[in-house]
């Protein structure tokens, strides 16, 4: 139940890709340039970024059915305005390379963070081993999820990408998910989701998982 607590309730500046410009006016171009190829040649990112808007790549309640494991950090925008304000593709790129080492700190992986999905409508779920079960009901039409327990309800998102799903949630829930698993293993505070939370609005973070 510690998780169910945390979701009861409810990162500064990212940087720029690009650094100032150098004397020889070429530096800046070239960073900024280096850093968006950086992060569109990583398969982890590009594969999962395309169409970053819940809702834009449906994903059906016979599909969301079944066991999936965590893999990566998860990102989508609620519109399509929201994510063209933020910057398009390559910002919601850059937010999973900004979520990846903070999760990597955490120890989530494919055996300890996974969600369980099934026809009777119940569900179970593990982040990094911490247990959360009850019934949810979800929405074709919005991808959004209503989770509900014995002690609270809360909403989530799905979103298919090229590998599987995202789980996605509000900003601040997922920061003070991972604020308890954070006290429970002795790491320091997510300084980096707070920061996301600030930075962009109508930004949804979570868990690329795949079957």
């Amino acid at each position: 139940m510690v998780l169910a607590t945390a979701m009861m309730a409810g990162c500064g500046s990212l940087g720029t890709m690009g650094g100032t410009s150098g004397g020889n006016g070429s530096s800046n171009g070239s960073g900024a340039l280096g850093g968006i190829l950086d992060i569109l040649s990583n398969p982890n990112t590009i594969g999962n970024v395309i169409s970053s808007v819940i809702g834009t790549n449906k994903l059906t309640s016979a599909q969301l059915i079944g066991t999936w494991r965590y893999y990566g950090p998860g990102v989508a925008f609620t519109s399509e305005k929201a994510l063209a304000n933020a910057g398009g593709e390559v910002a919601a790129a850059q937010i999973k390379e900004k979520l990846q080492p903070t999760y990597n700190t955490l120890g989530l992986s494919a055996s300890n963070t996974i969600f369980t999905y099934k026809e009777d409508k119940s569900f179970s779920a593990n982040i990094k081993g911490i247990p959360l079960s009850g019934s949810y009901t979800y929405d074709e039409a919005t991808g959004k999820i209503t989770y509900k327990t014995l002690l609270l309800s809360f909403n989530g998102y799905a979103k298919r990408n090229t590998n599987g799903i995202a789980v996605l949630f509000e900003a601040k829930q997922l920061l003070k998910v991972l604020q308890t698993i954070t006290a429970l293993s002795g790491n320091q505070t997510l300084e980096v989701i707070g920061e996301v939370s600030k930075q962009y609005d109508n930004v949804r973070l979570g868990f690329d998982v795949t079957k």
